[in-house]
């Protein structure tokens, strides 16, 4: 999919949460690691770690099962992707 031309406003971010267990987005140089089926993160920080400067949904963003990937880390995508390999 073409993230220009099919984007994801701030508000429907929640529809991208349903059934992801597992968040790793990147912060800066920082992977921060959420575990959604025990920590129910508030809004503002979903806000701030899954949405761009355009309101959109981060890029590159990338579902493995019940993983999102959000942000560009190379270790965070080797480990993820080899993990679902497995």
């Amino acid at each position: 999919m073409d993230a220009r031309k099919a984007t994801i406003p701030a508000d429907e971010i929640s529809i991208v949460l349903q059934g992801v267990k597992l968040l790793y987005a990147t912060k800066g140089k920082k992977v921060i690691r959420l575990e959604l089926k025990t920590v129910q993160p508030d809004e503002a920080t979903l806000q701030s770690l899954l949405v761009g400067p355009s309101g959109n949904l981060r890029a590159p963003a990338l579902r493995v099962g019940n993983t999102l990937l959000v942000g560009f880390d190379a270790e965070m995508y080797s480990e993820v992707l080899l993990k679902s390999k497995q």
